[in-house]
């Protein structure tokens, strides 16, 4: 039986980095599928997770509400994210600047549904994250996220309907062009 989140907390912050461990386990899967669809590569994604728990590790003393950690992680990993797009961002320039230096972005499996899972809001994605990415039946994404049952399938049901929609996107284009010119 693992630990709850805020029992994990608790046991960091009184000196027990130890648990942790338990801690990032629990949510690589999920933090990583996040990762994705904002990244891409898996490099960058590996990277972004690193550096998200390392971050949250450092501030798990500014963390108010410890049964909160996962969506206060994503809250990090989404500065992680926007930081290592500015960064990369200002690299492609200064690549630019020198002829003869190209960068090619790596390929990553499921491409489209990882960036559609990105356009999510954010409760439908924790859910789907949660659920899908972490392996977790619904009653526990419910006590991680500290809602209803109920409110986890309904979003998991609205979660789909945005992902088919985005995911079906394309192919409505070349089906009806007339409609989506």
């Amino acid at each position: 039986m693992t630990a709850p989140d805020h029992d994990c907390i608790k046991l960091c912050t009184n000196g027990h980095s130890e648990a942790y461990a338990q801690l990032v386990r629990r949510y690589q899967a999920p933090l990583s599928s996040y990762l994705a669809g904002r990244l891409g590569d898996a490099e960058r994604v590996a990277e972004a997770a690193q550096e998200t728990f390392v971050r949250a590790f450092f501030a798990l003393d500014k963390l108010e509400a410890p049964e909160a950690f996962f969506p206060w992680l994503l809250g990090i990993a989404s500065r992680v994210a926007k930081e290592q797009k500015r960064d990369e961002r200002r690299h492609r320039e200064a690549v630019r600047s020198y002829p003869g230096k190209t960068t090619a972005p790596a390929q990553v499996n499921d491409r489209a549904l990882a960036e559609a899972l990105a356009k999510l809001p954010e409760p439908y994605a924790q859910v789907i994250l949660l659920r899908y990415y972490g392996g977790l039946p619904c009653a526990r994404v419910a006590q991680r996220l500290g809602v209803p049952v109920g409110t986890v399938t309904k979003r998991l049901s609205r979660a789909y309907a945005m992902l088919r929609e985005t995911l079906c996107e394309p192919d409505r284009r070349t089906k009806n062009p007339e409609v989506y010119p």
